[in-house]
């Protein structure tokens, strides 16, 4: 059977809490092995948006599907990711105690439970498994180092490895660059487009020289709707656009 051409599809999605409407009739598509930067003022719904798709907040209505057969809003936040959705939000939270290498050993998609712990092998498979990630997120130097004496970067990189361990389909994103040097926010969207070869990946970022370097689709929300989608050229110009955001 053929695989559906876009991997995640909401349609008409609203959610309120207690009258307010963070979600307001909501529809967008992400299509395989795209990234898609998704920026707008605080208060738009950015992160309402990522709760619903990760079974976290349940929409009002609507329809959110994954794969073209999965019907999200039928599932709760533990089935959600093994489908293969996986969040990162925006404060890392990696095992400071542990070394990098160990964090993405901890990680790893494996069989879980007493028996599976008990009789599990770091056998080869997971041995290069964990070389591939290292080289991915530009820690190889660091493996056998505390994850705690990372810099604030490089802990969001093996945060992003520990994600890529799990082997979702779709990562969403939260702020990567917030707090990061000049030269760590380069190398975190060289990192981001090469994870979106084989993978789609949703960045919501306020960093628009970031956002910039991504240089992916853009989609703006503003109160809990899409108010504006394409290049980042094309939104920055858009008048609506600089009125609700860009020109704050």
């Amino acid at each position: 059977m053929a695989k559906a051409e876009n991997l995640l599809y909401l349609d008409g999605v609203s959610v309120s809490f207690d009258g307010f409407k963070a979600l307001n009739n909501l529809s967008f598509l992400i299509g395989r092995n795209e990234m898609r930067a998704i920026i707008g003022p605080n208060g738009a719904g950015k992160t309402t948006m990522m709760d619903v798709i990760t079974g976290k907040t349940r929409p009002d209505e609507g329809t959110l599907r994954f794969d073209g057969k999965i019907d999200l809003t039928a599932h709760d936040e533990a089935e959600i990711a093994g489908f293969g959705i996986g969040r990162k939000f925006q404060k890392p939270t990696v095992f400071e105690n542990q070394s990098v290498r160990d964090n993405l050993k901890l990680a790893l998609k494996a069989p879980r439970g007493p028996f599976a712990t008990l009789f599990h092998r770091d056998d080869a498979a997971q041995r290069a498994r964990i070389d591939e990630l290292l080289a991915t997120i530009r820690l190889r130097d660091r493996e056998t180092d505390l994850a705690g004496d990372l810099s604030h970067g490089q802990k969001q990189w093996l945060e992003i490895g520990m994600l890529l361990a799990q082997d979702p389909e779709l990562l969403l994103i939260d702020e990567p660059a917030a707090g990061m040097t000049d030269a760590e926010t380069a190398a975190t969207a060289d990192l981001l487009r090469e994870i979106a070869r084989t993978h789609s990946v949703v960045v919501v970022e306020h960093d628009m020289t970031f956002v910039r370097a991504l240089g992916v689709k853009v989609t703006v929300l503003h109160e809990g709707s899409v108010l504006a989608e394409g290049s980042l050229d094309h939104v920055s110009s858009d008048q609506k656009v600089i009125d609700v955001y860009l020109g704050r």
